[in-house]
């Protein structure tokens, strides 16, 4: 018993290799791709023309109990002609680790474009937070079991502030992201001082542009994104393919993402040779736009040689876009001309 809550802080920390992950703040999965880039970069508060609320529900591994599970309610638009403001909820859990957080954001648009035929567009946004963190061990101290002095028995929870900060940039049909989060240093001291990291600063950087062919209905948008973990120095790169497709009753889009970790995990197989194993996800996606009304379906899949489980991460995404638009940009930005009537 004198292990165990090391041996739980210890898994916590190992967890990215697993797909979740116990950053503070919401963990960075693929819920950007599916036109949900305000989750990400507070920057995109109110960039685009229409305001966005935007439900998310993912669970990974059916079959395993307690499994990773996170769920976001989001909302931003434009309140003035340079000025953006959002909020976000969200629910994330793994086993006996949970955290809860509420944003709210601020974001300040530059229009370098004359008129609606350029697309010249500099946004920064700010996120202040807070969230909580809860350590369940109400179940690890009972009659049978020795007493352990670093086991309280109870269901610890403690409550932290900070912020995020970002810069989104769009030009014609070209875009470029970059976020800093969690920018104050946090003891978490629901964990051993021996074993809590204070710096959960990550950097986030992205990418990517739209095209089209002429006189079609098709377009196509490769993208980037980079993620650093300041404390760890963990690093990873997102590749995404996205196509639209613009149909009768609104548009039809999808695509895959592939996540390559730059670090490794050293595992045996057979108890003698040394192994290493980098995080691999490969997500293909899909949605449709409908009226005002959006919804999309995620997959996950770990292409891993050791995993917990085959089963996967699937995540559903709801959406709804409103307010009064005269005329869109004359560009192939689907981030900014948002779909709806």
């Amino acid at each position: 018993m004198r292990l165990l809550k090391p041996l739980l802080i210890l898994i916590s920390l190992a967890i990215p290799f697993t797909g979740f992950s116990q950053d503070r703040g919401i963990p960075v999965y693929s819920d950007y791709l599916t036109d949900n880039l305000y989750l990400l970069h507070p920057s995109m508060a109110g960039a685009s023309l229409r305001n966005q609320v935007r439900l998310t529900a993912r669970q990974q591994w059916f079959d395993v109990d307690d499994a990773p599970a996170l769920q976001t309610l989001s909302a931003n638009g434009r309140v003035s002609e340079n000025i953006g403001v959002g909020g976000i909820l969200y629910n994330d859990s793994n086993g006996r680790f949970s955290q809860q957080g509420a944003y709210a954001t601020f974001a300040y648009h530059l229009m370098f474009s004359r008129d609606k035929v350029d697309l010249n567009q500099l946004s920064f946004g700010i996120n202040a937070g807070i969230l909580q963190e809860g350590l369940d061990e109400s179940d690890l101290i009972g009659p049978s079991q020795p007493p352990d002095p670093q086991i309280s028995g109870a269901n610890l929870t403690d409550t932290y502030f900070n912020f995020d900060f970002g810069v989104s940039y769009y030009f014609r049909n070209f875009f470029a992201h970059a976020t800093l989060k969690n920018l104050i240093p946090q003891q978490r001291d629901i964990f051993s001082e021996d074993f809590q990291l204070d710096n959960q600063r990550q950097y986030l950087g992205s990418l990517g542009y739209t095209f089209s062919t002429n006189d079609s209905k098709w377009l196509f948008e490769p993208s980037l994104l980079f993620i650093y973990k300041d404390q760890t120095t963990e690093s990873s790169l997102d590749i995404n393919f996205k196509a639209y497709r613009t149909m009768d009753f609104g548009r039809v889009w999808g695509g895959v993402s592939y996540r390559r970790s730059f670090d490794g995990a050293e595992y045996t197989g057979n108890g003698a040779s040394v192994d290493n194993q980098k995080l691999q996800y490969i997500t293909p996606f899909l949605g449709v736009d409908y009226g005002n009304f959006m919804f999309a379906y995620t997959y996950t899949y770990q292409a891993n040689s050791i995993v917990l489980a085959n089963s996967g991460f699937h995540q559903i995404t709801l959406g709804y876009n409103f307010g009064e638009v005269d005329e869109r940009y004359h560009c192939d930005c689907p981030a900014i001309n948002n779909y709806g009537l």
